[in-house]
């Protein structure tokens, strides 16, 4: 597939699903070349000049179509920065998947920082999905820092579907967001940490547009000695309604802190958060283990089914 060993193959199947060459639009970026692209009549790729990235443009009224971004590292020591702009027309709607997948062999740190930004046009709807995966017995760390923002027209709808359940041993996760009237934005993140990884989870939503709204949802897992910080603010800037909520599980050593924050500048702004964070209940692990599982399946079952 696109020259493309097993390791990094691997990685595809893990980030993005990938098995074959995607269907539609596509850039596949291997230890920081091109490993192969394609553009579709209503979705062009084409590579940045002056920063490594590509722009992506979808024409107006695009459906059912999709673009695959994924970005595979295997080369120890090997640290970059991309840069990718979305430009998605007015009545689009389609489903982008992202995700960087790094393995890492060596005793020198990997490290991949990606700046996504979307302009999402009037009454277009996207489905995002970010994942993010490490793996590889080296020294060296594997670190990924995501920076995305969003900026929504009227009428827009984004979904983001944020995802990292194993071997990223650093990471800070930034996202911004600015809406329009009617706009709407969901985000689902879920995150997994462990032995003394550290993740670091950062959102700002500015409803700005009468009308807007942000659901902004956190579900967590922190093991061993790992420590995990989510910050979501969500500021009201006209009549909209906003919801943020950070629903974690502690296990082992392992530490967590919420910061969720409101900021109201209107009279009919309506805004919730919503933070809870606890150990997995005795009598769960009790009734799963009645059922035949060890303590340590009964565990993984429980996780699993919360980060579903």
């Amino acid at each position: 597939m696109l020259k493309l060993d097993e390791i990094q193959k691997r990685l595809l199947a893990e980030v993005a699903d990938l098995h074959a060459v995607p269907e539609g639009a596509y850039n596949i970026r291997s230890n920081s070349h091109a490993a192969g692209r394609q553009s579709t009549a209503n979705i062009e790729i084409t590579p940045k000049s002056d920063v490594p990235g590509i722009d992506i443009r979808i024409k107006p009224g695009t459906k059912n179509e999709s673009v695959h971004i994924p970005v595979v590292l295997t080369e120890s020591g090997l640290k970059e920065v991309v840069y990718n702009d979305f430009y998605i027309g007015e009545g689009a709607d389609v489903v982008i998947v992202a995700g960087c997948g790094i393995d890492n062999c060596g005793n020198q740190d990997s490290q991949h920082d990606g700046v996504h930004r979307f302009f999402v046009g009037k009454n277009a709807r996207i489905r995002y999905v970010e994942k993010h995966y490490g793996s590889g017995s080296g020294s060296g760390k594997r670190i990924l820092n995501p920076g995305t923002e969003v900026y929504q027209d009227e009428g827009s709808i984004v979904e983001m579907e944020m995802v990292q359940i194993k071997g990223v041993d650093d990471t800070e996760r930034t996202t911004s967001a600015e809406l329009a009237a009617g706009a709407k934005l969901i985000v689902r993140e879920r995150l997994m940490t462990h032995d003394d990884q550290r993740a670091i989870s950062t959102y700002v939503v500015s409803l700005n547009g009468e009308g807007s709204s942000a659901d902004v949802v956190s579900r967590s897992v922190a093991k061993d000695k790992s420590f995990q910080k989510f910050d979501a603010k969500i500021v009201g800037n006209a009549p909209c309604h906003g919801h943020t909520e950070c629903d974690s599980i502690i296990m082992d050593g392992g530490r967590i802190l919420a910061v969720p924050g409101l900021e109201a500048n209107d009279l009919d702004a309506e805004l919730v958060h919503e933070a809870a964070i606890g150990k997995i209940a005795g009598e769960q692990l009790v009734k799963l283990m009645t059922l035949g599982l060890t303590e340590q399946q009964a565990e993984e079952q429980i996780i699993n089914g919360f980060l579903k």
